[in-house]
């Protein structure tokens, strides 16, 4: 059965399927940190997403536009430092391209919302594909779900195309120069370690797909 609308129930399933993700890799993320940054990135991704579980269940509300409201201003007060601020600017970003009232989105409508929240994270950050951050894997994982809406694919399809979009734009981070952020002055020292931002958000997006694909019923998929 195909994925045509999501609703706060199906929001619901890929938030929790995040959490998931995050929860299963949160060391190997800080790991990764580590080799260029302060080492905590894991640790402020669970809080991510024990802020966003919490305020998705805190008052029932069917309004998606609510819901990301929720979520955005829950990770920005997850006290994550950059990672918070850059994904609830995000969320924030997602409710803004949502139509007041609405309780569900079709796969044009989320691709839009997608598309708002990618451009208001790109008036906080001047990061651009290429520069190892969270971009190299949010740009293309909206560019893929972008291309499933216009080829009148349903939700879940277009989440496992972001997913698999957002991974190998992750993946590929290990082979390049950090020229964004605190990682910049480490310079050629960045290469061979996969940024944590952008493998933070590949589990993310991996996470939304196998929390509507395992509401069916099927077996999850956690990144390796």
């Amino acid at each position: 059965m195909m994925t045509d609308r999501l609703s706060r129930t199906g929001l619901l399933r890929m938030v929790a399927g995040a959490a998931v993700q995050i929860r299963q890799h949160h060391t190997s993320l800080s790991e990764l940190d580590s080799a260029t940054g302060d080492g905590d990135h894991g640790t402020a991704m669970l809080r991510c997403v024990d802020r966003i579980e919490k305020a998705m269940a805190s008052g029932p509300t069917n309004c998606i536009k609510t819901c990301f409201d929720r979520i955005g201003w829950a990770v920005f007060d997850a006290d994550g430092g950059a990672s918070s601020s850059l994904l609830g600017t995000f969320f924030l970003g997602m409710r803004d391209g949502i139509s007041e009232s609405v309780s569900s989105l079709d796969c044009q409508q989320l691709s839009v919302a997608f598309e708002s929240g990618l451009k208001a994270l790109r008036r906080q950050t001047a990061a651009q594909l290429g520069d190892k951050t969270m971009m190299d894997a949010l740009i293309p994982a909206v560019e893929a779900f972008a291309v499933a809406a216009r080829e009148s694919k349903d939700i879940e399809t277009g989440l496992e195309r972001a997913a698999r979009a957002a991974t190998i734009g992750a993946e590929a981070t290990e082979n390049l120069t950090a020229r964004h952020g605190r990682a910049r002055f480490l310079g050629e020292k960045t290469r061979g370690h996969e940024d944590p931002g952008a493998a933070s958000t590949a589990l993310l997006f991996q996470g939304f797909y196998d929390g509507l694909r395992e509401s069916k019923g099927e077996a999850g998929n956690a990144r390796p």
